[in-house]
């Protein structure tokens, strides 16, 4: 067979209903919609859920709060005081209570609940086992086995230790224990005695008390290289010739 050669099934395509084109189409003088009323006229009709003018059924209905828990687990309950009738050291499994008719049907996971009291010794293996339960089943001698775990707790992501280090704080020390010296900050540079003192306002004298002269700027020395070029200058000049007078 090629592929040219398929063919849909008789009846699985349908011509579509073509109305409002005259007698000969089969759907003609009214075209399906009946003579007068809402619902002939053109862009007639009512919305979804009108019923006339009553009250409609989405209205009739109580108003149910919260929602529906997809991820809820129903089981099928089982108390203490029906394990009770069970003879002793005898293993209690979903499959023996349904042959002893404690249980109806298996489709649902069994749980074991603390109400009653136990006086025999058992070994139970069950889906859940309530906490009162077990404390009962233990102290008559028994031992409790669950065969669906339970989901463990996520566990925290532990903190980066830099991060901890820097920002927790110090541990309170031990007695006699030595303290450990924390670092001294950097100190800071003293500033140059002659810079402050000539930067600083002078102080306000107190009365009666005498004042106190200020230090007078160094002078400028004259460095012995220049004396010495002075000195040598005056001793090289040769002394000056008196003119000749006129011999008139």
């Amino acid at each position: 067979m090629e592929q040219h050669e398929l063919r849909p099934p008789r009846g699985a395509k349908r011509p579509r209903k073509r109305v409002g084109r005259g007698n000969a189409s089969g759907q003609g003088t009214y075209a399906g919609r009946g003579i007068k009323g809402q619902k002939s006229r053109s862009g007639g009709g009512v919305r979804p859920g009108f019923e006339g003018g009553q009250t409609p059924l989405i209205r009739r209905l109580p108003r149910r709060r919260g929602f529906h828990n997809p991820f809820r687990v129903a089981y099928n309950p089982v108390n203490v005081k029906d394990l009770a009738k069970l003879p002793a050291d005898s293993e209690v499994t979903p499959e023996s209570l349904r042959a002893s008719g404690i249980v109806r049907s298996l489709r649902r996971p069994i749980k074991v609940l603390g109400n009653g009291e136990l006086t025999v010794a058992l070994t139970v293996r069950t889906h859940r086992v309530s906490a009162a339960a077990r404390a009962k089943i233990e102290a008559a001698g028994g031992t409790v086995e669950e065969l669906t775990p339970r989901p463990s707790p996520p566990k925290a992501e532990e903190p980066d230790e830099d991060l901890t280090s820097s920002s927790s704080p110090p541990k309170a020390e031990e007695p006699g224990e030595e303290l450990t010296p924390r670092p001294s900050p950097p100190k800071a540079e003293e500033p140059d005695e002659d810079l402050t003192s000539s930067s600083s306002p002078p102080k306000a004298e107190e009365p009666g008390e005498e004042p106190t002269p200020r230090p007078s700027p160094p002078k400028a020395k004259k460095s012995e290289s220049k004396a010495k070029a002075t000195t040598t200058e005056d001793e090289a000049a040769p002394a000056e010739e008196p003119a000749p007078e006129d011999a008139s």
